[in-house]
């Protein structure tokens, strides 16, 4: 991992270098305010190299006596438009040049100078509400129409709006505005132990408690210097796979669902309760929490339990394998998924897509295999990649990962090494930074942390996969009937609470 510190002014030239026309990729990017530390906010930007090391960071400084702006990185990568507009939004910093600063998080009842993530903001603060119109982007035009879905929606799911613009029957734009329910865990954990914050850490998505505890923990013990033990290593694969599992498998069951192929959601959602239930007896609940936690695991495995795991993964994937042949058999199933939402490769490379979305557009990204962690360097498994970028494409991806992630499971418990299963987390010295990763179901999930005095917590940001990947919905849908549009978005199977921490 490296680390460049530059001052704000240099910021797009030197992303510009760290992208190098899209050999690389944008991972992350987000502020801190550290004037309490040297006098300056900080923006940095996290970029994916394509030879070691891996990762480079640039730190980017603005003194608080200066203008509080930077050169947007948007016109180096599109990537950027997110993750700048949230750091206008919560620190006040202006990206100058970016082409639209709409409100991201706080939406247009939050006045604009009250900035939640500066440390002079007081959690405890009444904040007035305004009134001001958010402004949808929409197509104009003789005979366009727009159709606004949401925010609040017929099924179980969480709140937002959608505007399609129309031309007859097929769309031609879409604009989504989300984060209704934001719920500000990044600014709630400050001065919080690491401990402490773990609790939050881990509840930011129910669908994704394994993937958010494995970085969160990551990100701590790299900071610490803390070393874990291998079986807990081999644990946190297990709890890890288990959680793809019933995510890939659920989401085969949805996505039917957005065409009304019934036979397919009865078997993805009977299969998802087996594996949930399997969770419940690994870990003591459905969404495997209190496993995984910072110095190793908590919980243990015992041999009969690794015992059931087998046995359930034997029933589970021939089962599996029957409903994939029911799929791969129905021709009016395969009318609907073929060439349906495609998201181009270049597309999914300007905008950083991560996960099955990526690899269903022809990019060979997954950072267990990237960036080995716990012990995925002692796995052997492969990467499915399809290049077609449509919905199938994404359903083939799901199916292919969730066979070898019973691979992976299976040399796992295999070769469950034995070993103490957690070791402290020493006494940590303050301002000290870093970040942990891992391979959610849904792609790459980031968690970085500065730690400040007392292993409290100092600053905390969240990057999960769903965040990097809800922009490419946009590109995906136009071209396509509004009918479409549930099966596009339930192709991709994006997280509203990973967005919402």
């Amino acid at each position: 991992m490296e680390q460049e510190k530059i001052w704000a002014g240099d910021l797009q030239a030197a992303a510009a270098k760290a992208y190098d026309n899209g050999r690389n990729s944008l991972v992350a990017m987000f502020a801190n305010d550290e004037r309490q530390i040297d006098g300056h906010f900080a923006i940095y930007c996290i970029f994916s190299l394509a030879q070691t090391p891996y990762f480079k960071i640039l730190k980017a400084q603005l003194h608080e006596s200066e203008p509080l702006e930077f050169p947007s990185v948007v016109p180096v990568t599109s990537a950027a438009a997110w993750y700048e507009r949230e750091i206008h939004d919560l620190f006040g910093l202006k990206p100058i040049g970016h082409p639209d600063l709409r409100p991201l998080v706080l939406h247009e009842n939050w006045p604009h100078d009250h900035h939640p993530l500066c440390k002079d903001f007081d959690i405890h603060t009444p904040v007035p509400t305004v009134s001001e119109e958010y402004k949808m982007e929409y197509v104009h035009g003789e005979g366009v129409f727009e159709v606004p879905v949401g925010p609040i929606h017929a099924g179980i799911i969480e709140p937002g709006h959608f505007r399609f613009s129309q031309a007859g029957e097929n769309t031609i734009h879409l604009d989504a505005k989300l984060f209704f329910t934001h719920r500000g865990i990044e600014k709630a954990v400050e001065g919080l132990t690491i401990d402490k914050a773990f609790y939050q850490a881990e509840r930011i998505c129910g669908a994704c408690t394994a993937s958010h505890a494995l970085s969160y923990s990551q990100a701590v013990e790299s900071i610490a210097g803390a070393v874990i033990s291998n079986r807990a290593r081999y644990l946190r694969v297990i709890v890890a796979e288990l959680e793809r599992l019933h995510n890939h498998v659920g989401d085969i069951g949805n996505l039917c669902a957005g065409l009304g192929f019934a036979v397919g959601v009865s078997n993805g959602a009977r299969l998802k309760e087996e594996l949930m239930r399997l969770n419940e007896l690994v870990t003591g609940n459905r969404f495997l929490r209190g496993l995984i936690v910072p110095g190793g695991a908590a919980l243990d495995i015992t041999t009969e339990i690794a015992h059931e795991i087998s046995r359930m993964l034997r029933a589970i994937e021939t089962d599996f394998i029957e409903v994939l042949d029911l799929l791969r058999e129905n021709d009016a199933f395969l009318d609907r998924v073929n060439t349906t939402g495609i998201l181009p490769r270049q597309a999914a490379l300007d905008l950083s897509v991560v996960g099955v979305a990526a690899r269903a557009s022809g990019i060979s990204k997954d950072m267990r295999r990237d960036v080995p962690y716990a012990a995925y360097q002692n796995m052997n498994f492969k990467v499915p990649v399809y290049t077609s970028g449509d919905v199938a494409a994404r359903l083939w991806v799901r199916a292919d990962e969730t066979i070898q992630s019973i691979r992976i499971l299976r040399q796992a418990l295999a070769g469950l090494p034995s070993g103490t299963l957690r070791v402290e987390i020493p006494a940590i010295k303050p301002y000290s930074s870093g970040f942990g990763w891992s391979e959610s179901p849904r792609g790459g999930n980031v968690h970085w942390l500065m730690i400040g005095e007392g292993n409290t917590i100092y600053r905390y940001f969240v990057r999960s996969a769903s965040y990097a990947n809800w922009p490419a919905v946009a590109v995906a849908d136009p071209g396509n009937i509004i009918p479409d549009f549930p099966l596009i978005n339930k192709s991709f199977e994006l997280c509203y609470a990973c967005i919402d921490r």
